[in-house]
């Protein structure tokens, strides 16, 4: 089981080899996502709280990647955080998700991405 000591020393010392990796061209990712997915996914934006189509969502399975369909998080390690998306105790596997150091806004947080495209999770 992942534990929030593994998440910060991936931030700061490097995450796991992913499964695959999948490159496209600013271009290619356009093309392929909506003009908000692409904002959020591919630009790190910020869909505004308790509004995305997966913040209520309790049907049974599994989340997967907006740009490259890497299977990300089953249902049934999501909880409810209060923070207007939808959270997760932990990934399907430890390599999916990558973890960066972020310090924007004057503050040190852990940003999340795919591990296999890079896309943006929060």
């Amino acid at each position: 089981m992942l534990k929030w000591s593994d998440v910060i020393r991936f931030s700061t010392k490097g995450n796991p080899v992913p499964p695959s990796r999948v490159e496209k061209s600013e271009q290619e990712w356009r093309r392929q996502l909506t003009a908000e997915q692409y904002q959020v996914a591919r630009l790190k934006g910020t869909e505004r709280a308790f509004t995305g189509e997966y913040c209520e969502a309790h049907e049974p399975g599994l989340y997967a990647c907006i740009c490259c369909g890497t299977p990300l998080f089953d249902s049934r390690l999501k909880f409810e955080s209060g923070t207007g998306w939808p959270s997760f105790t932990q990934p399907v596997e430890e390599n999916v998700v990558a973890y960066h150091k972020d310090v924007t806004y004057g503050m040190v947080r852990v940003e999340v991405l795919c591990n296999v495209c890079d896309a943006h999770l929060g």
